[in-house]
Parts: C-alpha cells; structure tokens; sequence
C-alpha cells in the first residue's frame, strides 16, 4: 500500500488520504528523497526495491532530487482538510514542499509590513488647514475651469464653436 502511494506522491506531487496514512506514508517516502540525491546504482536499487515502480524511480532521481538537493529533510508537508463526509475520518493532503508555489518564500519578493487596525495617527491642525486649501478652488474662474477639462472633447469643441458665433 505504501510503495503505491508513494509512487502517486512522487508522481503527482500531492495526494489526498487520511491523516494516519499521511503520517505514515512520510515515514515511508522521506528516506527515499534523502538516498535520491545522490545518484548511484546502488541507490536506484534500494529505492527501486520499496517503490517497485521504475517510472516513479526514474522521476524521483531526476525531476524531484535536484529540487530537494540542499534541503536538509522534512521534503513533505501534511495538511489536514477535515472530515470525509461518509465515515467521519480526518482527512490530509501530503504534499512535496518545493512543488508548491502557495508557499514559496522567494517568489513573495519584498516582505509586506504589518499595519494597525486602529484609525492611525491624528492630524495636526497646520495639516488640516493645508489638505483644505488644496481641495478648495480658490475662485469662480478656477472652478469653471477645472468643470471644462472635465467635459469630453467633442462638448469643448461645440462651446468653441459657439463662442465664436457670438
């Protein structure tokens, strides 16, 4: 049963099962990781002989163990879904770390800081004051000015033209 679904984890990079077999199956398939990444016959054949699956043997030792190469262990998450609707068993997926991109530190780039939730710092009243000038227009011209930028090119057009008939 172990030689299976470790053969569908390598392959799959993820499966679904409960969470005493994830627990398991880790035990299982993390000793297999940790001889694929040195590639000697030798190894092949030790991992051979506990998959019994030359497909998931040969993509264990090329796609899987170059991945994993400078990880130290711990190549496997377990993440628990719940309970399976029909026995009530909890239910986990098992997963290889380096395959998920949810959780890929380096892709994140810079760190976000941490902001409070309360309403943030009070202005002081020379702010105020300078936030309610720049959003006042100063006088009738600048207002009427700022509502014809507003307008779309064709209503400019048209009071253009009528200011010239006049």
């Amino acid at each position: 049963m172990f030689a299976n679904m470790a053969s569908s984890l390598i392959e799959h990079k993820r499966i679904n099962t409960t969470t005493a077999k994830a627990k398991a199956l880790r035990k299982f398939v993390e000793p297999l990781i940790t001889k694929s990444k040195t590639d000697t016959t030798h190894n092949r054949r030790l991992v051979f002989a506990k998959l019994r699956n030359k497909h998931a043997v040969s993509e264990l030792f090329r796609e899987v163990a170059p991945k994993v190469g400078q990880r130290p262990g711990g190549y496997t998450r377990i993440i628990k879904l719940g309970n399976r609707l029909g026995d009530n068993a909890e239910m986990a997926m098992i997963e290889l770390v380096d395959y998920n991109e949810t959780y890929d530190l380096d892709s994140g780039g810079k760190k976000k800081t941490r902001r409070s939730r309360r309403g943030g710092k009070k202005k002081s009243p020379e702010t105020e004051k300078t936030t309610a000038e720049t959003t006042k227009p100063e006088s009738k011209e600048q207002a009427s000015a700022e509502k014809s930028t507003a307008k779309p090119a064709e209503e400019q057009q048209e009071n253009k033209t009528s200011d010239e008939e006049e």
